[in-house]
């Protein structure tokens, strides 16, 4: 209740702002104090469970894709899956028969979604519906006892993002963001790299999702997440390019996210798509066809991401890291750039002298720097079973090994917070005139007690 007041005040001293002559230097949000009750849950580890009890709940593409990886997974089971369609429930519960498995099922209405989460064969509650249903999903399942891992974007709004964060310290409950792209193997080879020092200090990171779903707005979504773009404004999806930079730049983990500035385009496209969809004009369409948010940490590291969904660009994460000594980039194509020797005899006409690792030579590098959850079993098994590349079973593998060894999990509730955060402070930023706006310390002081990113193994 208290945070629902603080960020109610918050919007009200801005809509206030936005009328005075005068705009703010810097938009700074309340923090609200953490109960006497509650400590952070940084590094936390819940009792080991042997065998994990997955419900699932949301059963149309990522989640029926989700039952079907999990059957791969040492460790766990799918306990139980839930729709609203009671028949997109029924089709994993008969995948499931096909391979000699059994689950529960529910679904008929809306919260069908509290009777799985009530479930005591239940341990983890895998979210898969829709964006809207993420946040009461997660809080029901965390006040009942279970662990819970959101689909991306897990939250919308700051609200929204401290009701997880102290929901999950509250109940001492596991809030994970499945944010697969972390585990995209580009990305985990050069965070190692990262780690031990190929790069040097990284001083600047840059991440995307620009990705033309033209095809895709009456196809698959029936317009609901165009209807989003329709009516929000800002980056509505940050998380697949800035988490896995956040993780090389240790994010509350000896850093944090200072301040934030956002600008975009007008909604050129945007306009178009609904025309097409719905044969009637749009007037009201909110969101840029391109959104660019900077950020700026607490030791002086910046990050650039973009999004954008309505230009035909090819698709791109971007995910850029830029060190003292080295660079690395994935997109449009894979490469490394590292500090050459014997620069001081370098013809400086020649603008392209640096040694850049691409194709077979970049591979060659990559391959010293083997990121250590991804043994060579792992890797061959995850390319066989698939869902983008492999990445997605990654996730989960590391996922229920950690709740099996009763570890901190890769990606913890401030991962979900700060990641998610980014579309309503875009948001703010943009509607007040692109001004700099105060990213929220969602671990309330505890940033810079843990130094660097690190995974949990089992001794």
């Amino acid at each position: 209740m208290r945070t629902k007041f603080l960020l109610l005040a918050a919007a009200l001293l801005l809509a206030a702002g936005c009328k005075s002559a005068v705009t703010p230097s810097v938009i700074t949000l309340p923090v609200p104090p953490r109960e006497a009750s509650q400590t952070d849950m940084l590094q936390f580890a819940a009792d080991p469970i042997e065998d994990v009890g997955i419900g699932i709940v949301g059963l149309g593409m990522r989640g029926s894709s989700a039952v079907q990886r999990l059957t791969f997974v040492p460790g766990c089971h799918v306990a139980a899956v839930c729709d609203v369609e009671t028949d997109r429930a029924r089709q994993g519960i008969d995948f499931l028969a096909g391979k000699g498995l059994s689950a529960h099922l529910y679904g008929g209405e809306e919260e069908s979604y509290k009777a799985l989460c009530e479930d005591p064969d239940v341990d983890l509650v895998y979210i898969c519906t829709d964006w809207i249903h993420h946040v009461p999903v997660a809080l029901y399942a965390m006040e009942h006892g279970k662990h819970v891992a959101i689909e991306v974007p897990s939250a919308e709004t700051l609200e929204a993002c401290w009701d997880l964060v102290n929901t999950s310290e509250r109940t001492r409950r596991h809030c994970m963001i499945l944010e697969n792209c972390c585990y995209d193997f580009f990305e985990l080879t050069a965070l190692t790299m990262a780690q031990q020092g190929v790069f040097g200090e990284i001083i600047h990171a840059e991440g995307a999702y620009n990705h033309n779903l033209d095809p895709y707005w009456k196809r698959y979504w029936e317009n609901w997440r165009l209807d989003f773009n329709r009516e929000h404004r800002g980056d509505l999806y940050p998380t697949h390019g800035f988490g896995p930079v956040c993780q090389v730049l240790n994010i509350h983990r000896g850093d944090r996210l200072t301040t934030l500035v956002a600008m975009d385009t007008d909604p050129f496209n945007g306009p178009r798509h609904v025309e097409a969809a719905t044969g009637a004009p749009c007037t009201d369409f909110r969101n840029g066809d391109v959104t660019m948010t900077m950020l700026r940490t607490a030791k002086g590291k910046s990050i650039l991401i973009e999004h954008d969904v309505m230009t035909p660009r090819p698709y791109s994460r971007m995910y850029q890291l830029v060190g003292t000594d080295g660079y690395a980039g994935k997109y449009p194509v894979q490469e490394m750039c590292l500090r050459p020797e014997g620069a001081d005899n370098v013809d400086y006409q020649n603008l392209g002298y640096e040694k850049v690792y691409r194709g077979e030579s970049l591979q060659e590098l990559m391959a010293r720097y083997r990121n250590p959850i991804l043994t060579p079993e792992l890797e061959a098994l995850a390319k066989e079973v698939g869902g983008h590349g492999g990445m997605d079973f990654i996730m989960d593998y590391r996922l229920v090994y950690c709740l099996n060894n009763g570890l901190p999990l890769d990606m913890d509730v401030y991962d979900l917070a700060e990641w998610c955060c980014i579309t309503e402070l875009s948001r703010i930023s943009l509607e007040n005139g692109s001004v700099p706006v105060e990213v929220p310390d969602f671990t309330r002081g505890a940033w810079n007690r843990i130094q660097g990113f690190s995974y949990a193994f089992s001794r």
